[in-house]
């Protein structure tokens, strides 16, 4: 038991897209399919499973840091959380328990694609199954977008096109933020000062500071993917009411 939450890990490594990567892929997305039948749940199991999840998210980047400290791992250069899906777990926590409209607009935009990219490509380590560090990835990640999804398609919300600013906006002048916090401790949250050393979509992207551009346009396109379904749908009313007004 020991040996599954100590920094020293003997079992088998994290192989990206393994039989046990599959499994925990598969989980996440059950679990978001499973919000379509929450839809026609009482306002009761619907408060409960909003709760749960914000209860989850917290318990689980607390249990992350614990980890961290008494491994001897924690350190202001690394574990401060400050990259994009440690801001999320905290925030989404704080969106499901207020209904805070603007906290949903960063965790549908940036959130789930963001989320999505570390549960595709996770930043596990060598911590495989069962480690508690394999567990802690993939909770965490595929709570942040399930917990988008369902002030999406659970509770009814939407992004707006104001939103594609804001969001775009506020993102920008954090990574600025955050790129000072770097340059004045030497980390590299949000990978703006250098790649990661696990695997990531980064590897493909040219070297630094170049890649960043490339972060950039990634993002700005991610944003918009995640937008389209409304956009079209929007499209779609205003067709059809103007076709009723002929």
């Amino acid at each position: 038991m020991g040996e599954w939450f100590g920094k020293d890990w003997s079992g088998a490594p994290f192989v990206l897209f393994s039989r046990a990567h599959w499994i925990a892929l598969g989980l996440v997305a059950l679990g978001g399919l499973a919000l379509l039948r929450l839809r026609r749940a009482d306002t009761v199991w619907r408060d409960r499973v909003r709760y749960g999840l914000a209860i989850v998210l917290l318990v689980n980047e607390t249990l992350w840091h614990l980890w961290n400290w008494t491994t001897g791992q924690w350190s202001l250069q690394t574990t401060l959380p400050l990259h994009l899906c440690s801001v999320l777990v905290f925030i989404s926590a704080w969106m499901l328990i207020t209904k805070n409209y603007t906290i949903y607009e960063f965790a549908y935009l940036l959130g789930i694609p963001g989320a999505m990219q570390a549960l595709l490509t996770p930043d596990a380590g060598i911590y495989g199954f069962p480690h508690f560090r394999f567990f802690q990835v993939f909770i965490s990640h595929g709570a942040i977008v399930i917990s988008a999804l369902y002030m999406t398609l659970v509770a009814g919300y939407r992004p707006r096109p104001a939103s594609l600013w804001r969001v775009g906006l506020i993102a920008h002048l954090y990574m600025i933020a955050v790129g000072v916090i770097n340059a004045l401790i030497g980390s590299n949250y949000l990978y703006i000062a250098r790649k990661p050393a696990t695997a990531s979509i980064l590897d493909a992207l040219p070297p630094w500071p170049w890649y960043i551009l490339w972060i950039e346009g990634i993002g700005i396109v991610s944003i918009l993917l995640m937008y389209a379904p409304f956009a079209l749908r929007d499209w779609q009313k205003r067709t059809n009411k103007s076709i009723a007004n002929v």
